[in-house]
């Protein structure tokens, strides 16, 4: 599977139902050579430039199935976010 496969994937929380997005990057763990994590921008962001800077952080043990069209994860706390300041290192 490639990372464009993911991008078209709209991400769904099945704890609340709620529609999170679409996956925008991937966080690699490079030394295990797997994905830690699913990075999905927050709704107010616009094709990335634009908004708070905010995204939803989604660690790889937290997807339960990935679909043809949705991929399904469990996030059991209210959101999960990362600002850009926090960042640290390369994606």
């Amino acid at each position: 599977m490639k990372i464009s496969d993911f991008q078209t994937k709209d991400v769904i929380n099945i704890v609340d139902g709620r529609k999170l997005g679409q996956i925008s990057d991937l966080e690699l763990d490079l030394r295990q050579g797997r994905i830690d994590s699913i990075v999905v921008p927050s709704y107010s962001r616009f094709f990335g430039m634009f908004g708070n800077g905010t995204d939803v952080i989604i660690p790889w043990r937290n997807i339960v199935k990935i679909g043809t069209d949705v991929v399904l994860v469990r996030i059991d706390d209210a959101k999960v976010y990362r600002t850009e300041e926090d960042d640290v290192g390369v994606r």
